[in-house]
């Protein structure tokens, strides 16, 4: 089957991966169904060996001069290295053998080799980070100073544009080490120990002499992956080596038109997992050139705030439409319920762990058994409750951008962001956001309709107006504008006003548009980035207002119209209809009620998470909005304001024809 993907004018190949499960096996020696159980404990076998060479393999080689030698990309003879793992390692004469007494073919052999590799490459960064900041070594570790972030940025290779919080992890790692040890370590091999080896077979370093893929011929959602397992733990001889079969059903989210690339198979809770690689055409994604943007911004009271904006041929930028918000108030919520039900049981299970002092026998060591088993099942649910959102999230901006046409995404980039200032639950919440994880996602599916996704500088995007770029002032409400707050924004130059988060994307998209020219690509993660903001091009990035386009003729051509001196009052024709009473009662006609009707709250301010408050005979329950729990209230909403036109009196009208109608 060839692996090569035909491509159009404009095309480019995109190599994804997908998952899948391997249920059952046939082996083709003896024609006998291997459930499950059986397929997993083969897996496992091979695995074993592998697991075993790479260990060794790492045990040898986790020090700085072989790590610089693999990262160099030139071996002894100044000769370029393979790209793949396992050759490089060969050409450099670093091999590994199977234990004495198995026997294993040279396939195996290069699956831990490509693993090992592969650790070893991506040492080499860690290493560079930790020698920076080692050189750059400030006094107080806690606080850096300005000129000791400076130090330590240039000390860092590529330092300059990476973000604080990858420094100060770092940090805080060799703190650890020195209040440990009382002295700064040598270089990160000795500040961390060997990386432990994943328990995966890297079928992409083999041939088909030990592993195959092919797709169905009349049916493209299935798959057929032959692969050679050991029949024991210890094979002795090629003899314990056997061809299995496996089906696989493949995922919808592989095209019918992929070529299929060998997996990668783990075994995860009882089951074969297996990673599938395809490759499959999409349009050509281009840094320049880009007139229809959408800006993408994260919110403080909403996950993302999305709108799209045109640069036209003068150099203007105008807005199309008033933009979207992505919503996710009862995704997070729960996800704050997850993390303090997790920070409780961790305080749990430490506390069993001092009183049972690590002794197996211990009347306690059942009870810490069982906590450790519900940890990891929350974690479990908190990770798969962030790639929902994730997810989620990714696939509502993708379509906001293919509603509006846009060729690119700009988003702010907030990996060095820290929640300060906002009180211990926002700044907890702000922390816990998966954006990186919604922006890898972003990426991937903006890649299948040939969109473009860039990170831009998010520095005063929600401080300045986006028409004017004066400093905005910031309020509760529209119908508070003193009250300070963070929800409305107010302009005092050019008299614009807003939601804070509309006012953020319109000025990330403005600010995209007119740096587009300076978009690079990062080496590291291939992901287009705008590193810095041009004050010459930030001065143009202003969003100019739509005016209102009018047909009707204002030029005094005849008398005025005349007046009568008792306009008939603004009333109903009719009494009201009968409705639900609420809190307020019936409201008069006129302009929408704009306040709020009281939520029910928590019976206790402290009340914890799993707590269920009783009902009282004076406050009925409502499950609306405040009900997730306690400490929770509903985000607020922007309204707008009381002195624009009233929205036109249906209901009198309706009400005047039914009254005209019973006359």
């Amino acid at each position: 089957m060839s692996r090569r993907v035909p491509l159009g004018e404009g095309e480019t190949v995109r190599t994804a991966c997908a998952r899948g499960v391997l249920r059952t096996g046939v082996d083709e020696k003896t024609g006998a169904l291997l459930p499950a159980s059986a397929l997993v404990e083969r897996v496992g076998w091979c695995a074993d060996l592998v697991c075993g060479m790479v260990s060794a393999l790492l045990a040898e080689h986790w020090n700085g001069p072989d790590v610089a030698v693999l990262a160099s990309g030139e071996d002894a003879g100044c000769r370029k290295l393979p790209s793949n793992a396992w050759m490089a390692l060969r050409r450099l004469g670093w091999t590994v053998a199977p234990s004495e007494g198995i026997r294993a073919n040279d396939r195996i052999v290069r699956m831990a080799q490509e693993q090992a590799g592969r650790a070893l490459r991506s040492a080499k960064w860690r290493a560079d980070l930790t020698a920076g900041v080692l050189a750059a070594w400030p006094a107080d570790p806690a606080r850096r100073a300005p000129d000791e972030w400076d130090a330590v940025r240039e000390a860092v290779p590529g330092g300059q544009h990476l973000p604080g919080s990858a420094i100060k992890s770092r940090t805080r790692q060799i703190a650890a080490f020195v209040g440990k040890y009382g002295r700064l370590p040598a270089d990160v091999f000795e500040l961390e120990a060997a990386p432990r080896t994943a328990r995966m077979l890297l079928l992409s370093a083999c041939d088909g002499q030990q592993a195959t893929v092919e797709r169905h011929e009349s049916e493209p959602g299935r798959a057929l992956l032959r692969v050679q397992l050991p029949i024991r733990p210890d094979p002795r001889s090629y003899r314990d080596w056997t061809w299995v079969a496996c089906p696989i059903m493949l995922p919808p989210t592989i095209p019918p038109s992929a070529a299929l690339h060998l997996p990668t198979l783990r075994i995860h809770r009882g089951r074969v997992r297996a990673d599938l690689a395809f490759a499959h055409p999409v349009p050509r994604t281009r840094r320049t050139g880009h007139t229809v943007a959408l800006g993408v911004d994260w919110g403080l009271t909403t996950l993302l705030s999305a709108g799209a904006a045109r640069l036209h041929d003068d150099g203007r930028i105008t807005g199309l439409g008033a933009g979207g918000m992505f919503r996710a108030a009862g995704v997070l919520a729960k996800q704050h319920r997850l993390r303090r039900l997790s920070e409780q049981l961790h305080a749990k299970a430490n506390h069993y762990q001092r009183l049972t002092g690590g002794i197996a026998e211990h009347p306690l060591s059942a009870k810490h058994q069982l906590l450790t088993d519900e940890i990891r099942r929350v974690g479990d649910r908190r990770s798969n409750l962030n790639d929902a959102l994730a997810g989620s999230a990714a696939r509502w901006t993708v379509d906001q951008a293919i509603a509006v046409g846009a060729t690119v995404i700009y988003a702010e980039d907030l990996r060095s962001m820290e929640a300060r200032g906002m009180g211990r639950t926002m700044n907890t919440r702000l922390s816990q956001t998966v954006r990186g994880q919604i922006v890898d996602r972003m990426r991937h599916l903006a890649a299948e309709a040939g969109i473009a996704v860039v990170t831009v500088p998010a520095r005063n995007t929600s401080r300045h107006c986006p028409q004017c770029l004066v400093p905005l002032r910031h309020r509760k409400a529209p119908d508070r504008p003193t009250t300070p707050g963070w929800t409305w924004a107010l302009c005092g130059s050019c008299g614009w006003q807003g939601d804070r988060d509309q006012g953020a994307w319109m000025r990330v998209a403005a600010r995209g548009l007119t740096h587009q020219a300076k978009t690079v690509t990062e080496r590291a993660g291939s992901g287009m980035v705008i590193r810095a903001v041009v004050d010459t091009l930030e001065a143009k990035a202003v969003v100019t207002p739509n005016t209102a386009k009018t047909s009707r003729v204002r030029s005094k051509t005849g008398p005025t119209r005349r007046q009568t001196a008792r306009p008939a009052p603004r009333r109903r024709g009719a009494p009201s209809p009968t409705g639900p009473s609420g809190l307020a009662g019936k409201r008069p006609e006129g302009h929408a009620h704009t306040g709020r009707t009281r939520l029910p709250r928590a019976a206790d301010r402290h009340q914890g998470v799993t707590t269920i408050s009783k009902h009282t005979t004076d406050r009925p329950h409502r499950p609306r909005g405040a009900a997730l729990g306690a400490g929770f209230h509903l985000h607020a909403h922007a309204t707008r304001p009381r002195w624009e036109d009233p929205e036109p009196d249906t209901l009198r009208l309706a009400w005047g024809r039914s009254a005209d109608q019973r006359r």
